[in-house]
């Protein structure tokens, strides 16, 4: 896990997305020392320390330490490759069935993780967090599932911040540093609106998900000129608008990854033989409501020396 983060002139918070590659302006959140882009083609986009990197950022490089949202972009929930591979399995031969797993095939680490529990008849039964690693929970229990363990993740570093603190601890800047980090994550997906969008080009169609906090119209217009590069007559419908769900995009992606439709280098569409119920998975998310803790998350451009 690398930087993601870092802080400009002004005190705001910048992402790596939103900077060129290269030297940049920003600084470290940890040691205040200056930070370039680094936006190859080969290891995920990050910050790294124009100089030395700072002891608190090589090791959570190394730990992988960096605060993250739970469940945002990765949804193997820990699970080894061979493990996710055996999850997929019992789920194709007996979850989707609906049938009762024999104990002999569960993995206790899997009961353990809150993947499966006991049906009570010495079989199992995959729970709403289990379904996330083989894409099978629907988009509107993901939110059930994926909601509070955001807030709760976000209490746990503020009661982490505030407990050192009080006690005058020497890891308080590298805890409010966290604490900064994943507000501006969680900030993002709060910010975001979650789009659905059919294309009809040459006589294909086609659809994108995605999600923006600009005009859906900007949105629309660009996507018309991305695809217009491959079709000659492309006509784009909007077909949904979610407000402040930015969480959903990459876990639809996750669902719907056996539907990925490649136009180019362009990636973020997909061909539906039953466009109907992906459909229904979409509408059948309740609006979303932001909560006293989101509003306060939501309403901040910058987020303040914590008090």
């Amino acid at each position: 896990m690398w930087l993601k983060f870092g802080v400009a002139p002004s005190g705001e918070l910048a992402s790596i997305d939103e900077v060129v590659r290269g030297k940049t302006q920003l600084t470290c959140l940890y040691c205040g020392g200056g930070l370039t882009a680094k936006k190859g083609s080969v290891k995920e986009h990050h910050f790294a320390h124009t100089e030395e990197t700072c002891k608190p950022v090589s090791q959570r490089i190394k730990t992988k330490a960096f605060p993250s949202l739970p469940l945002y972009d990765n949804f193997t929930i820990q699970l080894k490759g061979d493990e996710l591979e055996q999850l997929k399995v019992l789920w194709k031969e007996y979850g989707a069935q609906n049938y009762g797993i024999p104990r002999d095939l569960v993995n206790f680490r899997w009961e353990l993780k809150g993947l499966v529990e006991s049906s009570g008849d010495r079989s199992y039964h995959f729970t709403d967090l289990g379904k996330i690693p083989v894409g099978a929970l629907p988009l509107a229990l993901f939110n059930q599932v994926q909601e509070p363990l955001l807030v709760s993740e976000l209490v746990k570093l503020e009661q982490s911040t505030a407990v050192a603190e009080a006690a005058g601890l020497s890891c308080l800047d590298e805890r409010r540093a966290d604490l900064l980090i994943y507000r501006a994550q969680l900030r993002r997906i709060l910010v975001n609106s979650l789009y659905f969008l059919e294309v009809k080009a040459d006589g294909h169609c086609f659809y994108k998900i995605g999600i923006t906090a600009r005009p859906i119209e900007e949105r629309i217009a660009e996507v018309q000129r991305d695809v217009r590069a491959h079709y000659s007559d492309v006509v784009v419908n909007l077909l949904g608008l979610w407000e402040h769900r930015g969480n959903v995009e990459l876990y639809f992606k996750h669902r719907y990854k056996a539907f990925n439709y490649r136009i180019g280098k362009l990636t973020e569409y997909f061909a539906f033989p039953n466009v109907k119920a992906v459909l229904n998975d979409l509408y059948e998310m309740e609006s979303k409501v932001l909560s006293e803790v989101e509003l306060d998350v939501f309403s901040l451009r910058y987020f303040p020396e914590i008090k």
